[in-house]
């Protein structure tokens, strides 16, 4: 009997031992866990990325100065043609400038057909045949070029256009059949401002550009 009492004793003990543990934790586990939401701080461990910086082409310092259309005109060029490279085209220019000045004041008629366009062509042989036939001959030196620089630029479908104004200090003289001075000195230069307008088509494979059309700037 006693045994009987002693065992129901240690039963109910444990009992209340198993209470007091297992109760207090289903009493944890049903209080309510703050959700990400319900509180303003951010969760450790959680890492929120920076916004993302919009990428923005560099400006070439070659378009330093120009107008926000010119611009344009020179990005929409660049994508119409992958090879575009603006501070070889405008080496290029200054090259075509010279040469194209040269080749009108010799009379270099093969040259300027390989530089220009149709109707520009055209032009120059009218004043070398009037020239010729007035006996009179051109020494002209072209001292300096004094600055290059992008005076419009735009596309068309796929004609690119860029005209290109020229700043350069000439010294021109006309002679008449005797060789006798009849215009202009060889000791004083004088400036002179061109817009040059130079065109190619983006889809051909010939990367070189025409002089398609003269201005005075």
């Amino acid at each position: 009997m006693l045994e009987i009492v002693l065992l129901a004793m240690v039963a109910a003990f444990l009992g209340l031992r198993l209470y007091a543990v297992l109760g207090r934790r289903a009493e944890h586990e049903e209080e309510s866990v703050p959700q990400r939401f319900e509180s303003d701080d951010k969760p450790a461990g959680v890492v929120h990325p920076a916004p993302a910086t919009p990428v923005v082409a560099a400006r070439p310092p070659e378009l330093a100065g120009v107008m926000p259309a010119v611009e344009r005109g020179i990005r929409e060029i660049a994508a119409a043609d992958s090879r575009f490279n603006l501070a070889q085209f405008l080496e290029g220019a200054r090259g075509a400038y010279r040469m194209v000045l040269e080749a009108f004041w010799s009379g270099d008629r093969a040259t300027l057909r390989e530089l220009c366009d149709d109707d520009v062509y055209e032009g120059f042989i009218a004043a070398l045949d009037a020239r010729e036939a007035a006996g009179e001959t051109l020494e002209n030196t072209l001292i300096r070029i004094e600055e290059t620089r992008i005076h419009s630029a735009s596309v068309d479908g796929r004609m690119a256009r860029i005209a290109v104004l020229f700043v350069a200090d000439i010294a021109a003289v006309t002679r008449d059949k005797d060789g006798n001075v009849v215009a202009g000195s060889l000791d004083d230069a004088i400036e002179s401002r061109d817009v040059w307008t130079f065109s190619r088509n983006t889809a051909a494979r010939d990367p070189n550009w025409l002089l398609d059309e003269t201005d005075e700037g």
